[in-house]
């Protein structure tokens, strides 16, 4: 007996493949193949097993159809249905007869956006009469999805009509609504057998409002019998969807974007468009730059390879600006008859395209040539290879750009090539560069380890068309009273400290005022790097200074510089910036020596600059501080975007202790500059130094503030057209005013 009960055991034992349902959190996974009484007996099923998916929609969608209650077979069965209806703006998906699988992905997306309704009283005419009023335009990458989807489903199972779903109110449906296109539910057998014809008479028909809420659900308003549980559940599953789409997990979220401004930049030849778009995550800044092949990469490496052969360039010859642009004139020249003798027939616009990337790769910073010549950027920043550049605008403020640096290597490369431009070096030993492009820009670089990130890389750009008065008038920056007393004082050689925080335009209003000097005195400017550019009428002599090579010789520092400059005969003297008590005292002893002295120093108010100039680290004596005329206070209001003159004050000095006298003040409330108080010495310096009485000072003071108006009223704004109008005063008021009555302009600027 326990043979023939062992035999019978054996015939009854088959292979199943056992799948065990978590209705806790994931789906249905089987199990390894095993003998069903083995499993049963040694209670394997019971235990907890790890459950795996496709794909993250199959998870979801199999979550959803367990909170069905069992109804799905017979939503499938409704589904299956032949539609009535013709799909309204069937022009949203893409009908080229390339994709010829276009009909089938259609129907496959749209059988999937139909998930189970929660309400089992829904009938087959309610669905019938469910139809698509509105879609959205089909992702590219849903498409090959889909597309992929039909082509191995195709031989499996037979085409099946499609059910529609009518939206009868589409203001329902919120910017957050999207779409999943997955995998349809395959048909039981029990499904087919138990299809019926559906009447072709139409009875009354019931449209229900529905939403699109998440990964194709529909839910109807109205009457719902769904229990309390069954909702908190569905809620679960839209928060989990929603969190993956903040997340951007799912491409098929719907950004909202906005194009702000859209333009093109040209390099070399090279033309590259920019659009600034605006999402619902911010703003960012793309360049779009055509994708070169693998093939005309190639011939781009082999025509690099024969300018290399074929042409000399000297170290000499690359750092200086001038004979730089020589080189590349030549190198695009040659460039151009290479290309030509490969390929005969390409087109011009193709061929200065091509031939502006090799002189990138070649001669620039490649990509970041584009970013450099864009004249609506202030600052490129290079955090480091795993991240994208990012970029200061002067409209937009901070934007992340589309263009990342590949390896860290690329970083590095671009900074021995800046280095070697101006005579230094940039090492593991000596990991930071202070330097300047041959277009004048300012760059830093540090490399890593000091820089924990990876290598960085700031570029501060200054504008190749600089800010002159006259934009700072019509920016409100300062308005034409405060220009013009700025003009007497520069005019009669008075003292002038510009004092501001970090970013306030410091740098930059100096540069403004310089075209106030007489023409045919020489100035001397002092800078660690080249900022400042003035008209070329002036007789300016710029100098900057320089870091010692690795064995600690050729330095030669702000001081050697200021030094050296009162041997050169200056009348004025620019010094970029103060930070050391031997520079101050240097400078401040050129000012009691009859020198004319412009200097910036980074502080906030004008008692502030006072304290900052008579403690450490300057430390300059209060009483040496009367050498002062004039303290102009840069400010910058970081919310709204804007620079401002925040004050105008002169230094009353004693032997121990000074004060400052605000003689104008910005109100902030009006926007505008008004007078605070009396001047105790201003005035009385100039009338002293010129001779002249109070009434001519304000004559004088008038006629310049006419002059800027004209100017604001023309529209003459540039640097060299100001720089010229300025210099035809100091050469013949008489004829300048008398060209201004006649509107003249042609007569003014040609300097006749």
């Amino acid at each position: 007996m326990k043979k023939k009960s062992k035999s019978v055991v054996k015939k009854k034992t088959k292979e199943v493949k056992v799948v065990r349902r978590d209705f806790g959190s994931r789906g249905d996974m089987p199990s390894e193949k095993a003998s069903a009484s083995d499993l049963w007996t040694k209670g394997i099923v019971s235990k907890p097993r790890k459950e795996v998916f496709k794909s993250e929609e199959d998870r979801l969608r199999k979550k959803l159809e367990r909170f069905s209650g069992g109804q799905w077979p017979q939503i499938q069965k409704q589904i299956q249905e032949e539609p009535k209806e013709v799909i309204e703006n069937s022009d949203n998906y893409s009908t080229n007869s390339q994709n010829s699988l276009m009909d089938n992905s259609e129907k496959q997306i749209l059988t999937n956006r139909i998930i189970h309704s929660q309400n089992a009283g829904v009938s087959q005419q309610q669905m019938r009469n469910v139809q698509i009023k509105e879609l959205p335009p089909m992702p590219k990458k849903a498409q090959e999805t889909t597309s992929k989807l039909v082509v191995q489903n195709v031989q499996k199972q037979k085409e099946a009509p499609v059910q529609k779903i009518i939206i009868s109110k589409p203001e329902e449906i919120n910017s957050n609504a999207y779409f999943v296109y997955g995998n349809q539910p395959q048909e039981t057998k029990s499904n087919k057998t138990e299809k019926k014809a559906e009447p072709k008479e139409k009875t009354n028909e019931i449209k229900d409002e529905v939403k699109v809420e998440k990964k194709g659900e529909v839910k109807k308003h109205g009457k719902v019998d769904e229990k309390e549980i069954e909702e908190r559940k569905l809620k679960e599953v839209e928060q989990e969807v929603a969190s993956e789409l903040i997340k951007g997990k799912h491409p098929e979220i719907k950004r909202n974007e906005r194009i702000l401004e859209n333009y093109e930049i040209e390099v070399d030849g090279a033309k590259v468009k920019v659009e600034i778009k605006r999402d619902l995550l911010g703003m960012s800044y793309n360049i779009y730059l055509p994708k070169i092949s693998p093939a005309t990469a190639t011939l781009l490496d082999e025509i690099r390879n024969e300018l290399i052969s074929i042409s000399t360039v000297s170290m000499q010859e690359l750092t200086d600006p001038a004979a730089f642009n020589s080189i590349k004139e030549r190198f695009i020249s040659d460039a151009r008859n290479i290309l030509k003798g490969k390929l005969p027939n390409i087109n011009q616009e193709v061929e200065s395209f091509l031939v502006g990337i090799l002189m990138q790769e070649m001669l620039g910073l490649g990509s970041i040539e584009f970013l450099i010549d864009d004249p609506s950027l202030e600052e490129i920043v290079i955090p480091s290879a795993k991240e994208n550049i990012r970029v200061y605008s002067k409209k937009y403020g901070w934007l992340l750009t589309n263009i990342k640096i590949e390896k860290e290597e690329e970083i590095v490369n671009y900074s021995n090539i800046i280095a070697r431009r101006v005579g230094r070096q940039i090492t593991v030993l000596s990991p930071l560069l202070d330097a300047h492009l041959v277009t004048g820009d300012r760059v830093n670089a540090v490399l890593y380890p000091i820089g924990t990130k990876g290598n960085t890389i700031t570029v501060r750009k200054f504008s190749r068309d600089p800010f002159t008065i006259v934009d700072f008038i019509n920016n409100k920056t300062c308005d034409v009273e405060i220009a013009a007393l700025l003009w007497l004082a520069i005019e009669f050689e008075m003292n002038i400290l510009i004092s501001g925080g970090t970013g306030s335009g410091k740098t930059s209003f100096l540069n403004a005022c310089m075209p106030f000097v007489q023409p045919n005195q020489r100035i001397i400017s002092i800078e660690d790097t080249r900022e400042l550019m003035l008209p070329e009428f002036l007789y300016w002599t710029p100098l900057v200074t320089r870091t010692s090579n690795p064995e600690g010789k050729g330095e030669v520092s702000m001081l050697d510089l200021l030094v050296n400059s009162l041997r050169m005969r200056p009348d004025r003297i620019i010094l970029g910036e103060m930070r050391k008590q031997q520079e101050a005292m240097v400078l401040f002893e050129a000012m009691h020596t009859g020198h004319s002295v412009y200097a910036t120093v980074h502080a906030d108010t004008a008692a502030e600059t006072i304290s900052r100039l008579v403690n450490p680290p300057l430390n300059v004596p209060p009483n040496l501080l009367k050498a002062v005329n004039l303290n102009v206070v840069m400010f910058r209001d970081r919310r709204k975007g804007i620079r401002r003159v925040l004050q105008i004050a002169e230094y009353e000095a004693g032997k121990d202790s000074a004060r400052a006298n605000i003689l104008y003040r910005w109100v902030r409330e009006e926007d505008k500059l008004k007078a605070h108080s009396e001047s105790s010495r201003f005035f009385e310096d100039i009338s002293r130094n010129t001779g002249m009485s109070d009434t001519e000072i304000r004559k004088e003071i008038d006629e310049k503030k006419k002059i800027l108006m004209w100017l604001i009223k023309k529209g003459i704004r540039d640097l060299e057209s100001v720089g010229k109008v300025i210099s035809f005063y100091y050469r013949n008021k008489e004829l300048l005013f008398r060209a201004m009555s006649l509107n003249d302009v042609n007569l003014i600027l040609a300097g006749r």
